[in-house]
C-alpha cells in the first residue's frame, strides 16, 4: 500500500488550522459557560411598601421593593385584607394590580401586598408591612350660605405647627408616619431607632407631645425613655435587641405599642393618643 508524504509547508498548515480550530471551539465554550453563569434568579432584598391615604375612597399604591437577579424582571401583585394589628390576612380576589382601591369593607382592618418577582431563571416574593388602620370617609354636609368655620373643639386657631401646651380635649393626638432604621429587623439587628410623627387638628404638626414606645412581646427590645416631639412633629427612639427576640421561629412582623400624651395629662384621658404599629423581620439574614 502506498504511503502518503506531505511536504513541509503542508504539514505546517494542517497544524496551524488544527490549532485555530482548538482555540476558536474554546472561546465559543468558554462564552457559552460564562452567559449560564450570570444568569441568576430573582432575589428579595427590600420588601415591597404602600403609600397612599388609608381612607375609604382612596387609592392605594404599591412599590416592587428591590429585587436582585437577571433582568429583565416581571412584577405580580397580590392583596390582602388583614385585621388591625397587620395578622389574620385572607386574600382579596381580583386585587393583582399594584393599586388597590380602598372600600367601605375594608374600614377598620389593613392592607398588605405581596410582590412576586420573575425572570426566566426562577421567582421570588416579599410581602409588605400592615397599612395603617383603615377609616370610614368622611360624611358629606350640605353647604349653607354661612362661610364662617368655627376652630374645631380644643384646637388652637391658625396653621401649622401646634405647641402641646395649646391643645386641649376634646382635640386628640394621632401617630403616624412610623419607620424604623435599619427598614427590616434581623437578628444581627443589635440596635433600631423607631420614627413617629405626632399630628392634631386635621394634620398639623405637635411639638413638645411625650412619645413612649415598646415591642410586643415585651423584652424583644429595650424599652427607652419617653421622646419629645420636635417642630415638625417628629421623634425618633432607639432600642437594643433583648433576650426575647425572635419572639418565634416564623416571626414576621416585630409589633410595638406607641403612645403620645401631653405631660401633666391622665395617660388614659387628656388628648393622649395609643397604637399598634409593625415593622417586618427576618430571621433567614
Amino acid at each position: 500500500m502506498p504511503r502518503l508524504k506531505l511536504r513541509g509547508g503542508s504539514i505546517t498548515k494542517a497544524m496551524l488550522l488544527a490549532f485555530a480550530a482548538l482555540a476558536i471551539g474554546s472561546i465559543f465554550a468558554t462564552t457559552q459557560n460564562s452567559q449560564a453563569s450570570s444568569k441568576v434568579a430573582p432575589n428579595n432584598t427590600a420588601p415591597p411598601t404602600i403609600s397612599g391615604t388609608t381612607q375609604a375612597g382612596s387609592t392605594l399604591t404599591a412599590t416592587n421593593g428591590t429585587f436582585s437577579g437577571t433582568t429583565p424582571l416581571t412584577y405580580s401583585y397580590v392583596w390582602s385584607r388583614c385585621d388591625a394589628t397587620g395578622g389574620s390576612c385572607s386574600t382579596i380576589s381580583g386585587a393583582t394590580n399594584n393599586t388597590f382601591a380602598l372600600q367601605q369593607v375594608d374600614v377598620g382592618n389593613t392592607l398588605r401586598v405581596k410582590v412576586t418577582a420573575t425572570n426566566s431563571d426562577g421567582s421570588d416574593n416579599a410581602t409588605s408591612v400592615p397599612t395603617a388602620v383603615v377609616t370610614a370617609a368622611p360624611a358629606t354636609t350640605t353647604t349653607t350660605t354661612t362661610t364662617t368655620t368655627p376652630t374645631t373643639a380644643g384646637c388652637p386657631s391658625g396653621s401649622g405647627t401646634i405647641a402641646i401646651a395649646d391643645l386641649s380635649s376634646p382635640a386628640h393626638l394621632s401617630i403616624g408616619q412610623q419607620t424604623i432604621t435599619p427598614g427590616v429587623v434581623t437578628p444581627s439587628t443589635s440596635s433600631l431607632q423607631a420614627h413617629f410623627r405626632v399630628t392634631a387638628c386635621g394634620g398639623r404638626p405637635v411639638q413638645g407631645a411625650l412619645v413612649y414606645a415598646t415591642a410586643v412581646p415585651f423584652n424583644q427590645y429595650s424599652v427607652p425613655p419617653e421622646g419629645t416631639t420636635a417642630a415638625d412633629g417628629t421623634v425618633t427612639l432607639s432600642m437594643n435587641q433583648g433576650a426575647g427576640f425572635p419572639a418565634s421561629r416564623q416571626q414576621e412582623l416585630l409589633v410595638m405599642f406607641v403612645r403620645a400624651r401631653k405631660s401633666g395629662e391622665d395617660l388614659d384621658g387628656g388628648v393622649s393618643a395609643r397604637v399598634l404599629v409593625s415593622f417586618p423581620v427576618s430571621l433567614k439574614k
